[in-house]
């Protein structure tokens, strides 16, 4: 059987938002710890202005998530189809709209009552869930060469970064 090759732009787009979600999300956790904390604290929460880095995260998300969603429902279509996907990208979305509607004086003032944090909340449950849901189906759909796959330096002819470019126009005339 043929080992499982991915585009190489879903898989920088998708590499550096599965660097940045975590560190965004364990940040949450952080802030989560030290200013609200009414469902649980974690022992000890580290000093630092966590608000800032989360929020400086969640900047660098941004333009990530947006090129990854366009990628998704333009040459990733298909991969679109599959739940765990569709879902794991809703969360992003959800998390990060309401994540720059929210002031960041908010939670340093203890106004917890924001129904905008409440859905960011959710968002950060939903993409935790969403994420193990997500590497649930693609071990259970391709097993460990799919999910090696992803992580793979390899790039076939016709599909380097100078290709990207002719990759979406051929892909926009298809669709046009």
């Amino acid at each position: 059987m043929a080992r499982p090759y991915q585009p190489s732009l879903l898989r920088a787009l998708h590499g550096a938002t599965a660097l940045l979600v975590p560190l965004a999300w364990l940040s949450g956790l952080l802030i989560y710890s030290r200013y609200d904390g009414r469902w649980g604290r974690l022992p000890w929460t580290p000093g630092g202005n966590w608000i800032d880095i989360h929020g400086t995260l969640g900047v660098l998300l941004w333009p990530l998530a947006l090129l990854f969603a366009l990628y998704a429902i333009s040459l990733g279509r298909r991969r679109l189809h599959q739940p765990a996907n569709a879902v794991a990208l809703g969360a992003l979305a959800v998390a990060l709209i309401s994540g720059k509607l929210m002031e960041e004086d908010w939670l340093r003032d203890g106004q917890l009552q924001h129904g905008v944090y409440g859905l960011h909340l959710l968002a950060w449950l939903a993409i935790a869930l969403a994420v193990l849901w997500h590497l649930g189906a693609v071990l259970a759909r391709g097993g460990l060469p799919l999910a090696r796959s992803m992580l793979s330096l390899r790039l076939r002819q016709g599909d380097r970064p100078g290709d990207w470019p002719r990759q979406l126009l051929e892909h926009l005339r298809r669709a046009g």
